[in-house]
């Protein structure tokens, strides 16, 4: 009957908060009307049905079309076959299945220990999280490419996966941001799965070229360099260093020099502190670090972008700080810089409208990294379930006869007495510290890896050192063996009525 209370007490607690995040999302912040979807199906539809260039395409009534690499196009060619609506239901659809992807990534074991509560408290969660909520309302692909890296991440922390790096590539392939983890994996000396991810990438990107060489040659040459394709730098849903910048001499350009020395000592810091979390083989925190230094060093960086501060919030739970963790979550569902939308001048404006900005910066400064082995947890959690071999017992020494000769004393020998406690317990139990380098040890070696093995528990190494004349020395008995150490874009944030170029 406790149980049911439970349960039901948890059935209305998460009804209530959904119904207020249905609220909260209905109300209080501006929907996007699917506009990087509408932007995508209308450069594919122009592309494949009549004759378009993909760079081309407005969408109508704006100026804004088009701005990532061409092979991201070749993917998106399916919403060619399907109605604009039936396109919109397929992206929720697929973005739905990339957060939860990355939700079980970063924290599936530990709210299954909670059941479907911990599941469902954490999608109202998730619901409330701004670039979280404006990535499913504008129909945008970053929880895809978060999902597409971290699989790869989750790979690399069992340290298995023949394919690691692919997901990377294709993500990079799709947007040039994600290949800062190809850096990554050299600075975490993953040959292997640098080589894939860098092939994968150059691979899709040169399938582009031959599908659309004409759109690949523009791409590359004229619109990657064009920020203005974008839309404006100053814009206070850009939270990158440029964006900082960009609002400080508004209405005039930033200085590009600036922004590069900026930048560069961004990746200095990245560079430094992921390397750190690598050599502890944190891999969660270096993730979570190139994710933060991404969103920073890139020149365009919208509020649906931070997506790549999820990694961050695991570790930071991770580490036992759940109040800087809420701290941050309530600032970024609180779309506390759209105050500044119209002004960003002044003191206020220069904290208050780059507050995410300033939140990124922090995490890159300050998360947790290193000083600890830690896998992602689901991954740690296959390997736990992995028993390990059981070590060789040494063979048993045959009694002879000054062994088993009477002692002066009237008894057996305490090494005769061993020997007929092993011969006693029969295969599959210990010998005892009598029984030189015997089961005890394999048994020894089975529980420090966490598994148990046959004739091992309660009949194993207890059973035979019971046996064992109480006249043994305590001096003969063998040290406890230490434990070994485990190792293992575009698309902005842009109202309905989207700003002016």
């Amino acid at each position: 009957m406790a149980v049911l209370g439970t349960d039901r007490r948890r059935l209305v607690l998460v009804l209530g908060l959904a119904v207020a995040v249905a609220a909260f999302t209905a109300t209080v912040p501006l929907l996007r009307g699917w506009f990087d979807l509408r932007v995508y199906y209308g450069t594919v539809d122009t592309w494949v049905h009549h004759g378009g260039r993909i760079y081309d395409y407005r969408v109508p009534g704006t100026t804004y079309g088009f701005t990532y690499p061409p092979f991201a196009a070749l993917g998106m060619l399916p919403m060619a076959l399907v109605g604009l609506n039936t396109a919109i239901a397929l992206g929720l659809l697929l973005n739905l299945a990339a957060l939860a992807s990355v939700v079980t990534i970063l924290v599936g074991p530990a709210l299954r220990r909670y059941g479907w509560f911990g599941f469902a408290l954490t999608a109202c969660l998730l619901a409330l999280f701004e670039p979280v909520r404006d990535t499913f309302s504008f129909g945008q692909v970053n929880l895809v490419l978060l999902a597409l890296v971290l699989g790869d991440a989750w790979l690399l922390a069992g340290g298995r996966g023949r394919w690691a790096g692919a997901g990377i590539g294709l993500a990079a392939a799709i947007k040039l941001t994600p290949a800062l983890f190809i850096v990554l994996l050299l600075l975490g000396r993953r040959r292997r799965a640098a080589g894939v991810a860098t092939a994968v990438a150059v691979l899709a990107t040169a399938l582009a070229a031959w599908v659309a060489p004409d759109a690949s040659r523009f791409y590359w040459t004229d619109a990657l360099w064009d920020t203005d394709r974008v839309g404006r730098l100053a814009y206070v849903s850009n939270q990158s260093l440029q964006g900082v910048l960009a609002r400080l001499v508004a209405p005039e350009d930033p200085s590009r020099a600036l922004w590069a020395t900026a930048a560069l000592l961004v990746l200095c810091v990245w560079a430094r502190r992921s390397s750190r979390a690598l050599a502890d083989e944190d891999w969660t925190a270096a993730f979570a670090l190139t994710g933060l230094a991404s969103c920073l060093v890139s020149p365009v960086t919208w509020v649906h972008h931070l997506v790549w501060l999820l990694p961050s919030f695991a570790v930071l739970l991770r580490r036992r700080r759940p109040r800087v963790a809420a701290a941050l979550y309530g600032v970024l569902c609180s779309s506390v810089v759209w105050l500044w939308f119209d002004d960003a001048s002044g003191l206020d404006g220069f904290l208050g409208g780059n507050a995410y900005t300033w939140i990124t910066l922090g995490l890159l400064l300050r998360l947790p990294a290193g000083q600890r082995r830690e896998a992602f947890p689901a991954m740690r959690r296959r390997a736990r379930a992995t028993p390990a071999a059981p070590r060789a017992a040494a063979p048993a020494m045959p009694a002879t006869a000054d062994q088993s000769r009477p002692s002066p004393s009237g008894g057996a020998s305490a090494a005769g007495r061993g020997v007929a406690a092993a011969r006693a317990a029969g295969p599959g139990r210990a010998a005892g510290p009598a029984g030189a380098g015997g089961a005890e040890d394999a048994g020894a070696g089975e529980e420090a890896a966490g598994a148990e093995g046959p004739g091992v528990g309660a009949e194993g190494p207890a059973a035979g050192t019971a046996r064992v004349s109480s006249s043994v020395p305590t001096g003969s008995t063998r040290p406890a063996a230490s434990k070994p150490q485990s190792s293992s874009e575009r698309a902005s944030s842009y109202t309905v009525s989207p700003p002016p170029a």
